[in-house]
């Protein structure tokens, strides 16, 4: 990896849309060695709601890498179509995208996680979006495991520190 690359930091500031306007937290990305550490905090998730009939649960909240860093909301009713579908470089089934991350669990409105991926560097996902759903991934269904409506959206920029 060029010298340049190295120790690139991204960050994406997360903001709720209109099925949930009080959603907000960051989403950091910072260079480790064979990989990226990300660390996600975000506050107004809505409380979990489990499955009834044929509607799906509330919660916990699918949570991914778009394509595109357009978080315009479009259509109030389907928003932030703009950001793309699932980021997926690797022509991975639904899964094991470059852009699919463990749920969100909401804590009453508050989730906080860090962990570590070998898919990318954060130098590869600044221009990319991230998306919080409305429900959870269900990491089968093709190709962007069934997580429901996008609930907040957050452009991927370079951020020189945190």
């Amino acid at each position: 990896m060029p010298e340049s690359n190295r120790n690139i930091k991204a960050i994406a500031h997360i903001v709720g849309g209109p099925l949930a306007p009080q959603l907000k937290g960051t989403v950091l990305f910072e260079d480790a060695p064979g990989g990226t550490r990300v660390t996600v905090e975000v506050t107004g998730l809505p409380p979990y709601q489990p499955a009834q009939g044929d509607k799906a649960p509330v919660g916990p909240h699918g949570f991914h890498i778009h394509e595109f860093g357009n978080c315009e909301v479009g259509d109030p009713e389907n928003p932030f179509q703009a950001a793309g579908e699932h980021w997926n470089p690797t022509n991975q089934p639904h899964g094991n995208h470059a852009g699919d991350f463990p749920v969100l669990f909401s804590n009453n409105g508050y989730a906080r996680m860090c962990f570590f991926t070998n898919k990318f560097k954060p130098i590869d996902v600044i221009g990319r979006a991230v998306i919080i759903h409305q429900n959870p991934d269900n990491y089968r269904t093709q190709p962007a495991g069934d997580a429901g409506k996008r609930l907040a959206c957050g452009a991927i920029k370079a951020a020189s520190s945190f």
